[in-house]
């Protein structure tokens, strides 16, 4: 049965595959960047010199369509937070991170979702929250429950994820997938927005190369 599964994934996966523009969310120092290093390339980066954004592509079948992921990985520290107006108009779904071991990141993740409905006025925005670090269980501020509870506010799923040993890190991502997916089976919330929200992207990658050579 399984290889029947298989076999029917691959043939659905065999059309055209559809891009998916997610940005990662949360307070400087939660593992965003490590999150993302490990979904794109199942690497844990020792040290990570961030500059203003890094955009990472990959494509892998999820639920037995092909998905194509254009992730945005922005930077918490307030020298970047002009940007953060750009990076919520471009998305299409949010990752909000936060640190298990740092009760502020928390708080700070606590009010993403009202910023992002001040920049797209709707809070039908396809999001997941994830608490990062669970490895460092030893120096836990936030509970389970605490991140649950936020995640029941929010309206969205959540996990608790490691970065360090890639524990439930593909989780976070596909479920952000399959809550666009979902909203997607909703034409009047999304379908008119995309090509909006393309060219939006597209400027917004391009600001932030500008940025980045600006720098060197």
């Amino acid at each position: 049965m399984e290889v029947e599964n298989e076999a029917s994934c691959s043939a659905g996966a065999s059309g055209g595959s559809r891009e998916y523009k997610v940005v990662m969310l949360g307070a400087g120092g939660v593992g965003k960047s490590a999150m993302t290093m490990q979904f794109i390339s199942h690497q844990f980066p020792d040290y990570h010199d961030p500059t203003i954004g890094d955009a990472f592509k990959l494509k892998c079948l999820i639920d037995c369509s092909m998905a194509n992921f254009n992730v945005l990985n922005t930077y918490g520290t307030a020298e970047f937070t002009a940007m953060r107006e750009q990076y919520m108009r471009g998305g299409e779904g949010f990752i909000i991170c936060y640190s298990i071991t740092d009760r502020q990141s928390f708080q700070e993740a606590a009010k993403f979702k009202e910023l992002i409905f001040q920049v797209r006025h709707t809070y039908e925005i396809p999001l997941v929250l994830v608490g990062n670090k669970i490895d460092l269980e030893h120096f836990r501020q936030v509970s389970t429950e605490e991140g649950l509870s936020l995640a029941q506010e929010y309206n969205c799923a959540f996990f608790e994820t490691s970065a360090a040993l890639r524990f439930c890190i593909d989780d976070a991502f596909h479920g952000l997938v399959r809550e666009i997916r979902k909203k997607e089976s909703m034409p009047s919330l999304m379908d008119k927005k995309l090509k909006r929200k393309d060219s939006l992207w597209k400027k917004l990658k391009g600001s932030l190369k500008k940025k980045r050579e600006s720098l060197t």
